[in-house]
């Protein structure tokens, strides 16, 4: 099977930084897009960055300047380093990946990890 598992949440205040990290394992044949969502209470789960495999990156308005996402292919992490960081950027925090797990087929299955909680202070 397939895990991923976050780190680097934590308690911060406004204009602070932070880095997170998600990393796969278990039988992977390869990952496609990986990205970072995040939802804020009483909100839907919002897509704050993504990156294919090919290192394209994409993100939203909210984060744009503020926010890097990264990724390490040999060891099957993604990474978002968050800078200036603000109030309203206080959510679980989840990463996604598109795995492939079949030699014979090309088929990817999203998975997601379990969450890791960023709180930002006034």
């Amino acid at each position: 099977q397939v895990q991923l598992v976050e780190s680097g949440g934590g308690l911060v205040q406004a204009g602070g930084s932070l880095r997170l990290s998600c990393a796969a394992s278990g039988s992977i044949v390869s990952i496609n897009a990986m990205g970072w969502y995040r939802q804020a209470p009483g909100k839907q789960r919002e897509k704050v960055a993504s990156i294919t495999s090919d290192g394209s990156t994409n993100y939203a308005d909210a984060v744009k300047g503020r926010f890097t996402i990264s990724r390490d292919n040999a060891k099957n992490t993604v990474y978002l380093q968050m800078n200036s960081l603000k109030p309203e950027d206080t959510a679980v925090y989840y990463c996604n990946s598109a795995i492939r797990l079949s030699w014979t087929t090309f088929r990817w299955t999203d998975y997601w990890g379990q969450g890791t909680q960023v709180t930002v202070s006034s």
